[in-house]
């Protein structure tokens, strides 16, 4: 089952500046036990209530513990400078108004993060492209291999 699994996920995708991996080693390292995300503290930014309880409850049957959800930039912001965050999800437009202080607050404190969109990396800042994107609407399968791309690709 694994081989087959495995197959289903050869898309390469682009980590840092000159480092290809490819998702299915990250999901395959999930899969055998040393890419687990049990117990990691989650920061989720979200605007949208639907789309924040979906996200809480796929993390917490990852075993994570989630923090928050944001729904504005100040609160999340509050959230980056008080917490202890090991990774984060980031809505691109929370209120209106673009995610950008977030990344870059996180960044600064080498905290790996997804972008969450349903416009598609196109709309992502090209600071940020590096990053890996969470396409809405999601799967919980794709929620758990862009968290894994980000969390083996710490800045």
């Amino acid at each position: 089952m694994l081989q087959a699994f495995r197959r289903q996920v050869l898309a390469p995708c682009l980590l840092g500046t000159d480092q290809f991996v490819r998702e299915s080693e990250v999901v395959t390292e999930s899969l055998m036990g040393s890419g687990d995300l049990n117990g990691l503290r989650i920061l989720v930014v979200e605007d949208e209530a639907a789309i924040s309880l979906l996200l809480e409850d796929m993390l917490l049957d990852f075993g994570c513990e989630v923090i928050g959800p944001a729904a504005r930039l100040s609160a999340a912001l509050d959230a980056v400078a008080r917490e202890q965050v090991d990774l984060a999800i980031l809505d691109v437009n929370v209120a209106g108004e673009p995610i950008y202080p977030v990344a870059e607050a996180l960044a600064q404190r080498s905290i790996p993060f997804v972008f969450s969109t349903g416009y598609g990396s196109a709309g992502i800042r090209d600071t940020f492209r590096d990053r890996p994107v969470l396409q809405k609407p999601f799967a919980q399968n794709d929620l758990k291999q862009k968290l894994l791309i980000a969390r083996a690709n710490r800045t």
